[in-house]
């Protein structure tokens, strides 16, 4: 089967080198990119809920951009001024990047992973006597709270946003050679938008091993 047109269940990339442009121009096919979830923010009255004082935290652990985002909005609503002593353990250099949005990177203590939550560890682990707040999505991978109690740090998971399934509605007579996936979530939207999905001839991909499981569930692989 010669592969004409991909649909990637993310949103198109705003970098001007991305590989997905490079396999338009090299191999002439057609690459759409969707979001088939999305991001919400919960309330500050919703994170409050929680029992969440952001007074008694002295450090916040960041997995993502959209953790910062909401972090600082949450601060914002609830009229908290981030203290300068305010440590900040970013899961990755691309996080901490972007921590940047919001604080004077060389005059904050930042500490930064390489790429996943494990690697974070050690950096946590040098300082335990800290309070560790969490502020993440309601699907949090099961590892993260597993590697953190593990350690016996004190810390705090709260949602401060949420992943929500997109209207997918419009691709209803819409035809891909490859359907892209990057997490179990891009899955629960497709089959939420078309309960009656086929797999047919289609090539799922996935950029991790979660999606497979979740689609190997549904009997449809």
């Amino acid at each position: 089967m010669k592969v004409k047109t991909i649909l990637v269940s993310q949103p198109e990339p705003k970098i001007e080198n991305s590989p997905y442009f490079d396999l338009q121009e090299k191999q002439k096919v057609k690459v759409d990119f969707r979001p088939f979830i999305h991001v919400e923010g919960v309330s500050s009255k919703d994170v409050r809920q929680q029992k969440v004082d952001l007074t008694k935290y002295t450090a916040i652990i960041l997995t993502s951009r959209n953790s910062v985002d909401h972090f600082f909005r949450v601060a914002d609503e609830m009229r908290f001024k981030v203290p300068d002593s305010m440590k900040y353990f970013c899961q990755s250099e691309a996080v901490a990047y972007y921590l940047q949005k919001y604080v004077v990177y060389r005059k904050r203590k930042i500490y930064v992973g390489k790429r996943t939550f494990e690697d974070l560890m050690p950096l946590i682990k040098k300082y335990k006597d800290e309070s560790f707040l969490l502020p993440t999505t309601d699907k949090v991978k099961p590892v993260i709270p597993e590697l953190l109690n593990e350690l016996g740090v004190n810390w705090k998971q709260a949602t401060f946003y949420k992943t929500v399934i997109s209207d997918l509605s419009d691709l209803a007579d819409v035809y891909y050679d490859i359907l892209v996936f990057f997490s179990p979530s891009g899955i629960d939207s497709l089959f939420h938008n078309f309960p009656n999905f086929e797999q047919k001839i289609h090539v799922l991909l996935y950029l991790e091993t979660q999606p497979l499981k979740q689609l190997k569930k549904r009997e449809c692989v």
